[in-house]
């Protein structure tokens, strides 16, 4: 971790002329751009996958139809037609889990108060008044809502907001271009039906992370949504 941590205050240093006491924090969006870039062809690959497999969604249902009554077959058949199109099911899920390893770095970074064997001098870094390495309930206890760190959080929950609601009306839009797949007995297949209405709430449990991580990892966990939001109104329009 020492090394990560140096990585981080040199681009603090970097930084430092342009963003004086905020550096670190600029640093750390800096460091969330890097690592967005590094996954960014596997972003444009998820991309593409989650078109082949809507181009494959009629044939998707009508296996679906013609083996409403028999699951494990309809798996079977549903993997041998992503084989044969050579489309991954999974493809989407890589760019997130590959960005998890830099989060938790940020996130242990930031709750250690040693690294290497001596004091973790990041912590003494801030966003203007709300230290990097506290949390919004120091926030709360220390100034209230509307106490400086209070109002960085405020901004913060304002942007982690304005993002998943974005990625919430994206992903509806996504959702409801779908077909409706029937079953065998004219209803609907439960299943991919609630899966569908679960999935766009899922871009609020950004304001939950924020609200429970250190300062710095929320400010990349922001950051990251942020970006993912551009990229996907890019990528998958």
């Amino acid at each position: 971790m020492s090394v990560f941590a140096s990585l981080v205050e040199r681009l603090a240093d970097l930084l430092q002329p342009l963003f004086g006491a905020t550096a670190a924090a600029a640093a750390i969006v800096l460091f969330t751009a890097l690592v967005r870039l590094l996954v960014l062809p596997l972003s444009r690959a998820a991309a593409r996958g989650q078109k082949a497999r809507t181009a494959l969604q009629p044939r998707i249902d009508e296996l679906r139809r013609k083996h409403a009554g028999n699951p494990e077959k309809l798996q079977r058949a549903v993997l041998e037609l992503h084989r044969e199109e050579k489309v991954s099911p999974l493809s989407g899920c890589l760019p997130a889990l590959l960005q998890l390893p830099a989060f938790f770095l940020l996130y242990h970074l930031f709750s250690s108060t040693t690294v290497g064997g001596r004091a973790n001098e990041l912590l003494t870094h801030r966003l203007f008044a709300a230290p990097l390495g506290g949390r919004w309930a120091d926030a709360l206890g220390e100034g209230g809502v509307f106490g400086g760190a209070g109002l960085v959080y405020a901004g913060l929950f304002a942007v982690a907001a304005a993002v998943a609601t974005f990625n919430y009306r994206l992903t509806r839009r996504m959702t409801d271009a779908r077909p409706a797949v029937p079953a065998g007995d004219g209803g609907r297949v439960p299943g991919p039906a609630a899966v569908g209405r679960v999935v766009p709430f899922l871009s609020f449990f950004t304001l939950v992370t924020v609200a429970v991580v250190p300062l710095a990892a929320a400010l990349y966990m922001v950051t990251s949504t942020a970006w993912a939001a551009v990229e996907r109104a890019v990528l998958y329009r």
